[in-house]
């Protein structure tokens, strides 16, 4: 009787351990689509910062700023929670600003016109897209991976077999307020 009790829930250890590992390669698998996306965003970002500086010499300040976040958010590996954490933040930050420079642009009429910057624009909005969609995809394994991880006895197990709770890739308060040419600018005068 006690055989068959303790090979039974040996079976339950081993498939919630199973669960947790599965969950983890998940969340992995989808910290790896967001990274390519992300990746894309940065091959953008040099283009589109050329092709402004053209016409925005009064920005130089945020291309530079842009510039300064693509290299931190490149060279953040996300390797553990914390670096994956810092990288989000990073990333917020960097699309924030990048929304800033695109809503600047609006008031450089001959920029507006650039046809590279134009289709630069149009990789940029369709990047941003597949960025969305793999952070969804992210978060939705994140949720599950964390419940498992959190919820007992999936905390013990988790625990021995090294696996940890993921963070969320949320968007930084200050980006879910969608920046205005008269923000960035200035009022018209």
């Amino acid at each position: 009787m006690f055989l068959i009790i303790g090979a039974a829930a040996l079976a339950a250890l081993y498939f919630w351990y199973a669960s947790l590992i599965a969950r983890r390669n998940k969340v992995r698998e989808a910290l790896s689509s967001v990274d390519v996306h992300l990746n894309q965003r940065h091959d953008l970002i040099p283009n589109i910062v050329a092709l402004a500086g053209r016409y925005m010499e009064h920005e130089r300040a945020l291309l530079t700023e842009v510039t300064r976040l693509r290299e931190q958010a490149r060279s953040t590996a996300p390797t553990n929670p914390a670096e994956t954490g810092k990288r989000f933040a990073l990333e917020g930050e960097l699309g924030q600003r990048m929304a800033q420079l695109m809503v600047g642009m609006e008031a450089y009429p001959d920029l507006k016109a650039d046809r590279p910057l134009m289709d630069a624009q149009h990789t940029w909005t369709e990047t941003e897209a597949q960025i969305t969609a793999a952070r969804r995809f992210y978060n939705a394994a994140v949720n599950q991976l964390n419940n498992a991880v959190q919820i007992f006895p999936g905390s013990i197990i988790a625990a021995v077999a090294g696996v940890s709770a993921m963070p969320f890739f949320e968007a930084p308060a200050e980006a879910r307020v969608a920046p205005t040419v008269d923000g960035i600018l200035g009022p018209a005068k």
